[in-house]
């Protein structure tokens, strides 16, 4: 994994979220790219929600999901020479829910493994916590994952995968 990631890396990054219909149609902002860390956040919206006219709105864990896997793939560009052009695919996306989401969602994804050939990633996506017994400013984990992707390099790109 590279040292330096291009001072344009998250508006790069950004741009591909934007052109992307799903993607953009959720909201979905990346607000930090580092080689092998990746911040990225949805705000919280009605159209997101479970229907349940009775109970507190909870955003439908789908959304964490997507936020899981979008971020996992987006972390692992870091890992090759030029993340705009990076060719990769899920193999694996393993999501456990923790508590429901009531409010904005944020990911934050880290690379564990990024072969020549496979990655593996690990996410913790956060919400708002309106009871205020969460952790950092007033945030709790709802959900956590682990997605495994392969990397298409190309001869020259990487590691050989043992």
């Amino acid at each position: 994994m590279g040292e330096e990631l291009s001072a344009d890396a998250t508006a790069e990054m950004q741009a591909f979220v934007d052109r992307h219909g799903y993607l953009s149609w959720l909201g979905v902002t990346v607000e930090d790219v580092a080689p092998g860390r990746l911040v990225m956040s949805v705000p919280y919206d009605e159209k997101l929600v479970n229907p349940d006219p009775e109970g507190t709105p909870v955003v439908h864990g789908g959304i964490a999901a997507t936020l899981v896997d979008t971020a996992s793939g987006f972390v692992l560009r870091t890992t090759f020479d030029d993340p705009a052009e990076a060719a990769l695919t899920t193999t694996d996306l393993n999501v456990s829910y923790l508590r429901p989401a009531t409010g904005d969602l944020r990911a934050t994804a880290e690379v564990v493994r990024a072969g020549g050939s496979m990655g593996v990633t690990e996410v913790t996506v956060e919400s708002d916590d309106p009871e205020g017994d969460g952790g950092e400013k007033g945030r709790t984990d709802i959900a956590v994952g682990r997605a495994s992707y392969r990397l298409f390099r190309g001869e020259a790109g990487g590691e050989e995968d043992p």
